[in-house]
């Protein structure tokens, strides 16, 4: 594999329709708004999203939640201690924080992608340990929406009792609340330099760019169902050098994106138009 050695930036562009992309936990699970009245998912959300592409692809992940993780480990700590070098770092008094980082960055397509903070206590009699930071070469900004949300909120019941004893079961109220419809983008980058220090190749930059047209499949729930989220355009723009160029807010402004109508419901309702930089061209992917 060849480490990357032209700048990438990259846009999504993403559509919702009856559904809650992020809830708010501090604020009873609504769909997130800024002080604007605009949507917003958190970049941590769309991380989430791409490992769980990732995994469905077979690639290793190191940060897997707990409903689609693909191996037996209950922590991040034995992920790690299943590694025989890491394990042998971690048990050593005298660990090297960038041989940990190197193995890490080797095994694990999220670390070499996003980066990672571990911060384990030794486990042997030596005591040893390690607390390492991992700067990755992907970076993703928080997806906001071109417009204000309408957000929708209903009322729930609960039809079943949960504890024996009781007579009925549809007195426990809960609130379930939707975006009606809203575009969202999003925008990320791709650093050369950092991808020289974890190991990131082109081949990784092509598995980041294939999670990111596929970002909602696999991914229905409850708030989310199949359908509700879906991925309509797919920016990539490779540079011709490692710094690129254009700056990344220079590329990223060159997407424009309005409503052509007052009221929009759908995709349809949105001209995207894209400015032409020279020199640099742009890949641009439909969602599935």
């Amino acid at each position: 594999m060849t480490i990357l050695d032209r700048k990438i930036d990259f846009a999504v562009v993403l559509s919702v329709t009856n559904a809650n992309p992020n809830g708010d936990p501090l604020n009873g699970n609504r769909p997130r708004q800024n002080y604007d009245g605009h949507g917003e998912i958190s970049d941590v959300a769309i991380k989430r999203k791409i490992r769980n592409r990732l995994l469905d692809m077979g690639e290793s992940i190191f940060v897997q939640s707990n409903d689609r993780k693909v191996d037996e480990f209950n922590s991040l700590r034995e992920r790690a201690d299943a590694n025989p070098e890491l394990d042998k770092i971690l048990k050593s008094k005298e660990s090297s924080s960038d041989a940990f980082a190197k193995i890490a960055c080797n095994e694990w397509l999220d670390v070499r992608s996003f980066g990672q903070v571990f911060a384990f206590k030794g486990s042997g009699s030596k005591g040893g340990g390690v607390s390492v930071g991992v700067r990755g070469p992907v970076s993703i900004q928080t997806a906001t929406s071109i417009d204000p949300i309408d957000i929708t909120s209903m009322q729930i019941t609960k039809s079943v009792n949960s504890e024996p004893g009781k007579d009925r079961g549809s007195d426990t109220m809960g609130m379930k609340h939707r975006v009606d419809f809203g575009v969202y983008v999003f925008f990320g980058s791709i650093n050369t330099q950092l991808a020289e220090k974890t190991g990131f190749s082109n081949e990784d930059a092509e598995k980041i760019k294939q999670s990111l047209v596929t970002l909602f499949e696999n991914d229905a729930s409850s708030a989310r169902p199949d359908g509700s989220m879906e991925v309509n355009k797919v920016y990539w723009w490779k540079h011709n050098s490692k710094l690129g160029q254009y700056s990344s807010a220079k590329v990223h402004r060159s997407l424009e994106i309005k409503s052509r109508v007052e009221d929009p419901k759908k995709f349809e309702d949105y001209t995207i138009t894209l400015k032409d930089l020279e020199g640099l061209k742009v890949e641009v992917l439909d969602g599935l």
